[in-house]
């Protein structure tokens, strides 16, 4: 047997991507020829823009892009060694003091990617013996670096206490972390974190929120679940991106000095990897400033997912309501949603096909977000375009 033998296996989700691409319903790698903004230009259309996680817009701010020109002018393209050997700047010190602040812990750590921050926060702190006890609907790259670590893995049900509890019962004294998503990424739901947070002091485990879609979009100046609900000093590490609402590249821990001490010598995707380059870590930096300074971004983002949510509810669209700016909409099943999306596309609208396994075959989504700058004319126009194409199929 030929180790590329699993390539022509027709029941796989490869081959369906095959099947797919040959019916012209596609929804991936899409070309983009502009800025991350509310309205861009894919494949040389002009295109509204509700599939991107810019929250707040910030790619395309003027001081943003300033302070990246300026890191790279001054530092170069690259770091060209880890931040345990030759990569450690002072951008980054400055960038990991601010987060610090601003979340309101003692110390904070910077990753090159988003992804790369739970390879490397989940298998530094989890070993063998321990177990990661995880929503099912939290996000893979906190499913693989759970595999890194190499302790147990436990799912709950998605924000669902009793599930979460029955696990907690079970394993007594043995040391455990949960994490969750603040935002889930598909479904835009806010995880249950005071609850979450009750039972971890029940039963003696740790919290760790991914907050990757919370910040910027929801708690006091955009500073995430925790904040929202008033647990900032309850939650034992805060892990973010830096490619949504600071619009920029890479990821972060926040928590207690020892916890990010003992990472910065015991995780081997940070000790192994390139630093974050100038450039990101300035733009980031910025970001951030910028959110501090102007904390009304968030509530311009609230306003926005509002009016489409009012907009979507006029025109007789059935959606998921959320509390964030990521709002699905109910379609059908796999084909269905794929004909919608391409159809919006060719209409002008670029939302996200949300599929199998992300959900049931037939409880597919498409799934839009907003930008805190998006025009309520824009939002007007997308609707339109969303219930004229859902129409076709959905009647």
């Amino acid at each position: 047997m030929d180790l590329f033998d699993k390539f022509k296996d027709t029941n796989s989700y490869y081959h369906q991507s095959i099947d797919v691409r040959a019916a012209g319903i596609y929804p991936y790698f899409h070309c983009l020829e502009s800025r991350q903004a509310p309205e861009v230009i894919m494949e040389g259309k002009r295109r509204i823009m509700l599939g991107s996680n810019n929250y707040l817009g910030l790619t395309s701010n003027q001081t943003v892009i300033d302070a990246g020109v300026k890191a790279l002018e001054k530092y170069g393209t690259g770091c060209s060694g880890s931040r345990f050997l030759n990569g450690t700047l002072d951008l980054h010190l400055k960038l990991e003091k601010e987060l610090s602040e601003f979340f309101g812990k003692q110390a904070s750590m910077t990753f090159s990617t988003g992804f790369q921050s739970n390879l490397g926060i989940l298998s530094a702190i989890c070993s063998r013996g321990d177990y990661i006890i995880c929503d099912r609907e939290n996000h893979a790259s906190i499913y693989d670096g759970a595999k890194l670590s190499y302790a147990e893995m436990k799912r709950y049900y998605h924000n669902d206490m009793d599930s979460l509890e029955r696990i907690l019962k079970k394993l007594e004294d043995a040391p455990k972390l949960i994490v969750t998503d603040g935002v889930f990424s598909m479904s835009g739901d806010i995880a249950k974190l005071p609850d979450i947070v009750d039972l971890a002091h029940k039963y003696n485990a740790r919290v760790m929120v991914d907050d990757s879609h919370g910040i910027g979009t929801i708690g006091k100046g955009g500073r995430g679940t925790a904040s929202y609900y008033g647990l900032e000093d309850q939650v034992d590490i805060i892990m973010g991106t830096f490619s949504k609402s600071f619009a920029s590249l890479g990821g972060f821990a926040s928590a207690d000095e020892i916890v990010i001490d003992y990472m910065r010598h015991m995780s081997r995707p940070f000790m192994f990897s390139a630093s974050l380059p100038p450039a990101n870590a300035a733009t980031a930096t910025a970001a951030l400033e910028y959110l501090v300074a102007h904390p009304e971004l968030k509530d311009q983002l609230t306003q926005a997912a509002d009016n489409l949510r009012s907009a979507l509810a006029a025109r007789n669209v059935k959606f998921k309501s959320t509390l964030t700016p990521i709002i699905p909409i109910y379609t059908s099943d796999g084909n269905t949603t794929l004909r919608i999306v391409r159809d919006l596309y060719d209409e002008g609208v670029f939302v996200n096909a949300v599929l199998p396994p992300a959900t049931t075959e037939n409880e597919c989504l498409i799934r839009t977000s907003l930008m805190a700058n998006i025009t309520k004319d824009l939002i007007e126009e997308a609707a339109d375009k969303i219930a004229m194409v859902l129409g076709r199929y959905l009647g």
